[in-house]
């Protein structure tokens, strides 16, 4: 008998907005915590929260927020900064967000006194996606709907312009090799850049329109995953330059794609809000079958845990959370 994998979230956090964008802080802050931070119409929470999975003690979901940071209009995409610590005195909450807006903003806070933000300006359109370089922490890269994928300093200059052939959306920068960066684009194309020389060094297709989220995989840094269409696409970047397994996925059109930071098999989709809700999967490469289903009221946004099977994604009023097993 087929087990059925829909199941709803194992936790949630209620919040005071609808959520756009929620993401867990991708490096170790020296805290046992995970930092977490969530989009609304006009300001930013960042929160820590502890699962049951991590401490026995707790049950459930441990969550309290540390700060909420005024915005002023609605935030589209958050980006963490490796520089964030929790354990140096006093502690250090760096992230940048994209908003509605097309301007960056870049946060620095010590949760007491000091909280500045700066703006970086220079995206003519809707920006989609937006990465911190993953070392140092001092370059901001983003990809926008004006053809373009940028590299900005901290101080807010940019420092690298790339042309597009067409809306950039995803962009993800290499965890060890700091100065290659994929960029991918609508038109179903995904570019690498050597940032040194500042050319493309290989190129991927999907040969399906639109691609609208694509996402490297850091455990293992051969494989590419995106959605495009209604499919899932994922690519061996040693073997071809087309997808290696694809899949079709969601009957609306795909939205997002996100690898575990666990475990390069695992990986997630979610589907566009349709007409009662937004579906989420999650996926391993060795099923056929998603091996989880959830469905949210209008979810957005989508980020995995650091060291755990587990998902976060934002809804109405509340981010909500899943767990798989890996």
């Amino acid at each position: 008998m087929k087990q059925d994998a829909t199941r709803n979230a194992a936790y949630t956090v209620d919040c005071e907005d609808y959520v756009h964008v929620v993401e867990f802080n991708p490096f170790d802050s020296g805290d046992p915590g995970n930092l977490i931070a969530y989009g609304g119409g006009n300001y930013v929470v960042v929160g820590m929260c502890t699962f049951q999975e991590e401490e026995a003690d707790i049950e459930g979901i441990q969550y309290k927020t540390l700060r909420t940071f005024q915005h002023g209009v609605r935030v589209d995409g958050i980006a963490w900064s490796p520089e964030t610590r929790l354990d140096s005195l006093p502690p250090v909450i760096k992230f940048c967000t994209s908003a509605a807006d097309m301007k960056i903003r870049l946060f620095t806070s010590d949760l007491q006194d000091k909280n500045e933000y700066k703006v970086l300006e220079g995206h003519s359109d809707f920006i989609n996606g937006l990465v911190f370089d993953p070392k140092e922490g001092q370059e901001i890269a983003s990809v926008s709907d004006d053809h373009t994928c940028r590299i900005w300093n901290l101080e807010g200059m940019q420092t690298a312009h790339f042309v597009l052939h067409s809306p950039g959306m995803s962009v993800c920068w290499h965890p060890e090799e700091t100065f290659k960066l994929m960029v991918a684009e609508k038109n179903g194309t995904i570019r690498f850049y050597d940032l040194l020389t500042q050319q493309a060094i290989l190129s991927l297709e999907s040969e399906q329109m639109p691609l609208m989220s694509a996402h490297w995989c850091l455990k293992n840094t051969f494989k590419v995953g995106a959605v495009a269409g209604n499919d899932w696409l994922i690519w061996d970047i040693t073997r071809s330059s087309y997808p290696q397994d694809k899949r079709p996925v969601h009957m609306d059109q795909a939205c997002l794609f996100r690898w575990s930071t666990i475990n390069e098999n695992l990986f997630a989709t979610t589907g566009y809000p349709g007409k009662i809700a937004s579906q989420f999967q999650i996926h391993h490469l060795g099923h056929p079958q998603p091996v989880l289903i959830g469905s949210v009221a209008v979810g957005s946004g989508l980020s995995w845990h650091r060291t755990l099977p587990l998902c976060a994604i934002g809804g109405d009023h509340k981010l909500l959370f899943w767990v798989t097993e890996m």
